[in-house]
């Protein structure tokens, strides 16, 4: 097994402090949005054998396990990060797997380069993935209520907002809420921009469920994002409480730090709060306008104390254990590829020792135990 030495990216809407309080290092002023584990190339964890993605490319049967290879190819098919929001993430979606290939194969003809800003499709894979509170951590998640969505924008008693208010009291529910992103997404970027003013002036001086908008507009004042986040569910985790989304389940993050998993992709459609591309007309291609409900995962504990967060997928599987003093040493041994994370306490994975923050990778069939005490988040897939 290897310890990892993970990279740390700097996005601007990261927090100062929350990873390096979790590594227990001095902050160092700038913000530190995610730490990636894994084998993506754009930034794959270091061993002291090389890198992770060279590693697995040089012997993928020995790495990942004849099973992983044979399902999903000969890369490792998860992304595992810490996450830190300091400020609110982009307001966006994620295609499914026939439009990711579509979409990849579609941007790759023009030959625009995959690295250039303007690409919605950096590959062809989709980005299903879980979030998971170590702290209380806030979002956004899926489409609500309709009639909801216009109590509150009617509540705020902003004239420019009363015709979007009128179209969601309208029915099917799926044709109001695309009618009013629609409109919001594509509207005069002035009058938007003071519409969008006006609302969070009349957020804040509310407070209470409103605060959130205000908030958010403090990030992003002409953003029409601030109005489209308001045909969303305000969602709150408490630590180790989790969401899982799929495709064109339109969602952000607003703050909190928190273990994130997903599909090895990097394929995003933004819609606001966010100063990258933004493509209004895919974006409204993949959102599906279904209202639900978030759906809190909370782990189901099994008899040998691994508490699994169950999802749909087969690209990733998280669980956690939670060791107290004097515990069992619990045999972690499986067929396919892991990545160990602690998140609190001085765990052991055979003869490493693991700070929170510190990670290990653990080959297919590997020997692995662990012990000691402390918090561990396993990261798989179902082979």
């Amino acid at each position: 097994m290897d310890r990892l030495v993970n990279t740390v990216r700097p996005y601007a809407w990261g927090s100062t402090t929350a990873i390096p309080e979790l590594l227990g290092v001095a902050p160092t002023g700038e913000p530190q949005a995610e730490m990636w584990m894994g084998a993506h190339p754009g930034a794959p964890s270091r061993t002291d054998r090389g890198p992770l993605n060279e590693l697995i490319d040089a012997d993928p049967a020995r790495e990942l396990g004849p099973a992983t290879v044979e399902k999903f190819g000969p890369h490792l098919p998860f992304l595992f990060k810490i996450l830190a929001a300091g400020a609110p993430l982009s307001l966006q979606v994620h295609p499914d797997l026939a439009q990711a290939r579509a979409g990849f194969a579609a941007e790759e003809a023009t030959g625009l380069p995959v690295d250039d800003p303007r690409r919605n499709y950096r590959d062809a894979n989709h980005k299903p993935e879980l979030i998971c509170a170590l702290t209380e951590f806030h979002g956004l998640c899926g489409f609500r209520d309709p009639v909801e969505a216009a109590d509150t924008m009617a509540a705020l008693g902003v004239d420019a907002l009363k015709p979007y208010v009128d179209v969601l009291h309208a029915h099917p529910e799926e044709a109001a809420l695309r009618e009013v992103l629609t409109a919001l997404l594509t509207a005069d970027p002035a009058e938007i921009a003071h519409t969008v003013a006006e609302a969070a002036h009349a957020a804040a001086r509310l407070g209470g469920a409103h605060a959130p908008y205000a908030q958010i507009a403090h990030h992003y004042p002409s953003d029409p994002g601030v109005l489209a986040a308001m045909l969303l569910n305000l969602v709150t985790l408490q630590p180790g409480e989790a969401l899982y989304l799929g495709a064109g389940v339109p969602h952000a993050y607003l703050d909190g730090l928190a273990v994130e998993i997903m599909a090895n992709s990097d394929n995003v459609l933004r819609c606001g709060l966010t100063p990258k591309h933004v493509d209004v007309p895919e974006l409204l291609r993949v959102v599906r306008f279904e209202p639900r409900e978030p759906g809190i995962l909370r782990p189901e504990a099994s008899v040998t104390g691994e508490e699994l967060y169950d999802t749909p997928v087969d690209e990733f599987r998280l669980s956690r254990y939670v060791r107290a003093e004097g515990a069992a040493p619990t045999d972690l041994t499986a067929p396919t590829p892991q990545i160990l994370l602690a998140t609190a306490g001085r765990p052991s994975v055979g003869d490493l020792t693991l700070g929170p923050g510190e990670s290990v990778f653990v080959p297919a069939d590997e020997k692995t135990e662990l012990s000691g005490t402390g918090t561990v988040f396993r990261a798989t897939v179902v082979a």
